[in-house]
């Protein structure tokens, strides 16, 4: 008990405020996000209304993942599909964490191996002298941040990975690992993916939980968002309950809904304190 409270207060004083982030960047990439969902025929000229360039799309046979590689202004940016259909994604969810030897953490075992195959098939298209841009929505998003890491690893230069209700991909230590991945996870109050698997508040002394890697921006409506990391971002998964999703889930976890927030916010922004409720061996997290 006593090494779960330390632990505890430890990463709750180590989630530290971050700045605040740049909507004209992340409506980009959320419209690239988008893009994934287009058929073959129809992508490369939106692309072009976007300014950007298609250098290579591809499905990988085994998955069916589909993903695209652009560029623009000297970035490279991988977008990668997701689903838009909230109960084929809550049953694709594998509960189970496995070792993932090359980065020396566990991973969930789909993600990690749909990841390995996008990253095998993209390198020969990818430029080592430029920067790398990742986003995806839902599971594109759980995959761009396996992506993120590997090709950190080689030592490409990964600056910046958005993703739009992206599910947890790791546990307590691999995202402590990688806690400097330059990653923003984008979500809706409503979009019950990113919350998924839940946990309630005692279960933190068990290490070895499904946990987020970096920043959470929530976007709350009415041209307002919040900002939360670490403990503060797990906490929301407490107030999932495990009923069928319902209407207003799905519509919260569309691109559709994702783009319209962040349109507002590209306009005017107001960041707010996200308040969780809730306190742990009396330490309130607000």
């Amino acid at each position: 008990m006593f090494k779960s409270k330390c632990f505890l207060l430890l990463i709750l004083f180590t989630s530290l405020a971050h700045a605040s982030p740049d909507f004209s960047i992340i409506e980009s990439l959320a419209q690239l996000s988008n893009d994934t969902y287009l058929e073959a025929n129809k992508l490369q000229s939106r692309l072009k209304t976007q300014n950007q360039t298609l250098v290579h799309q591809s499905i990988i046979p085994e998955s069916q993942v589909s993903y695209f590689l652009s560029r623009a202004n000297g970035i490279q940016t991988i977008a990668i599909r997701g689903t838009a259909n909230l109960e084929n994604v809550m049953l694709d969810l594998d509960l189970e964490l496995k070792p993932d030897t090359a980065l020396d953490i566990k991973l969930h075992q789909g993600f990690g191996s749909a990841a390995k195959a996008v990253y095998t098939d993209i390198k020969p298209y990818l430029n080592e002298k430029l920067p790398v841009h990742i986003t995806g929505h839902s599971l594109g998003g759980a995959i761009a941040v396996i992506l993120g890491l590997y090709l950190q690893q080689e030592d490409y230069a990964v600056t910046q990975i958005i993703t739009f209700g992206q599910p947890k991909v790791t546990n307590v230590t691999g995202a402590k690992k990688y806690d400097l991945l330059p990653l923003i996870r984008v979500v809706t109050l409503n979009d019950i993916v990113p919350l998924v698997p839940p946990i309630s508040p005692m279960q933190i002394r068990d290490l070895d939980i499904f946990w987020h890697i970096g920043e959470e921006v929530i976007l709350m409506g009415d041209n307002k968002f919040s900002q939360t990391n670490g403990v503060k971002a797990m906490l929301r998964a407490t107030k999932f309950t495990t009923s069928v999703p319902n209407e207003k889930n799905l519509i919260a976890h569309k691109m559709d809904t994702y783009l319209s927030l962040i349109d507002g916010l590209t306009q005017t922004a107001t960041n707010v304190p996200y308040k969780t409720g809730i306190s742990i061996f009396g330490f309130s997290f607000d």
